[in-house]
């Protein structure tokens, strides 16, 4: 009955009284309204860095500064569903994949924020709140080892381009069009992009560029949140079934069904956040919940490959590729840290340690979420630059 209650409790009252046809034609509008937004962000972003390109990049060259970036902006919004897409459109809007890998990198660790402020629910109970910070952030100490381990790889062999590179060949291979081919998205989406160019024809380049970004940002934060709630609305039953018959049974069964349930529901906040409040009122452990979170890791890719689907011409290739490293980054992350006994406890360790402190001084809680999300990436700006 808890489980029940803990997954519709996010459920709009209005939401619910849609009838189901009405929402799956509403959900095929917010996917519409997403691609056109890549469409925009990628066309505006060209537009608009096309004179200040170099000088752009230069200052997110460093891969850090590239992760901080990542990492705040998702912290902000918290949805890296959101940033994955935007990070996909600035590729096809020109910015380099190198400078783009460890961004999606930081979206990873900036998404974990919200678990995090979720366990801040159970602060009455000192005994709930530990748990429940317990499981909030095992999900951060996931995705900071992931790093710590991929980035270094990534900056001394290009690990994950040359992976994501493969498959982006091989299914260039499978498709043999060479990118060429007529893109029923692109056509789809194309009208509107080009009235919104025409309605720009007057302005400054920059002005219209910053104006297609400043319009596409607003309509892809827009679209991924109420696709998260549609969604969210017609596979909550779906989704309960998964997560009540997988949680304790293994780990396979936990990656997969945490995978599947956030496609289901398009948000790996919503899915982990979900199992925050369970293990608060004990109703799972938080070793329990640790493969589902994992799961949420790789469910969450689905969303800026859709997004690449938007894109043609001659970045369309480079934005595919920037969405397969988001699938490699967080699968091989899996395969690694969890694979591995040692590595495997790190994070459930590191978070129960964290978890106790917290909970008998709960200052300490909040000053983890503001220094560890804003306080030292800020401050790591200012000592690069």
């Amino acid at each position: 009955m808890r489980n029940d209650a803990l997954i519709e409790t996010p459920l709009k009252a209005g939401l619910s009284k849609i009838p189901k046809p009405f929402k799956w034609l509403f959900l095929l509008v917010l996917v519409y309204a997403m691609l056109l937004a890549v469409g925009l962000i990628g066309s505006g972003f060209k537009a608009a860095t096309e004179d200040h390109a170099r000088e752009l990049f230069e200052y997110a060259s460093n891969p850090i500064m590239g992760l901080i970036i990542g990492m705040v902006c998702t912290a902000l919004i918290q949805s890296s569903s959101t940033v994955s897409s935007i990070i996909v459109a600035m590729v096809a809007g020109g910015l380099p994949i190198t400078i783009a890998i460890p961004m999606m990198m930081g979206a990873n660790i900036g998404t974990s924020i919200t678990n995090t402020i979720v366990s801040l629910g159970h602060v009455a109970d000192k005994e709930e709140f530990q748990r429940a910070f317990n499981a909030a952030t095992i999900h951060d100490f996931f995705n900071i080892f992931a790093v710590l381990v991929f980035l270094p790889l990534e900056i001394a062999f290009g690990l994950l381009e040359h992976i994501s590179a493969f498959m982006v060949s091989i299914a260039q291979s499978f498709s043999g069009t060479g990118g060429s081919a007529f893109n029923p998205i692109k056509a789809a989406t194309s009208p509107v992009i080009d009235a919104v160019k025409t309605m720009l024809d007057s302005t400054p380049e920059i002005v219209a560029g910053l104006a297609k970004i400043s319009l596409g940002l607003l309509l892809i934060i827009m679209s991924i949140t109420y696709m998260g709630k549609v969604m969210k609305s017609l596979m909550v039953g779906r989704a309960r079934e998964i997560i009540q018959n997988s949680l304790g049974r293994g780990a396979i069964s936990g990656i997969t069904s945490g995978t599947v349930v956030t496609v289901l529901v398009q948000s790996s906040s919503t899915t982990t956040s979900l199992m925050v409040p369970l293990v608060g009122n004990g109703v799972v452990t938080a070793r329990a919940i640790y493969p589902f979170t994992l799961g949420a890791n790789i469910g969450t890719c689905i969303t800026a490959l859709i997004a690449a689907l938007a894109i043609e011409g001659p970045n369309a290739l480079l934005a595919l590729q920037i969405a397969f490293v988001h699938l490699v980054y967080n699968s091989l992350a899996v395969l690694v840290i969890y694979g591995m006994s040692f590595t495997r406890e790190l994070p459930p360790k590191l978070s129960y340690q964290l978890s106790l402190k917290v909970a008998e001084n709960k200052a300490y809680g909040l000053a983890y979420i503001v220094g560890v999300f804003f306080v030292i990436p800020l401050a790591a700006v200012f000592i690069i630059h």
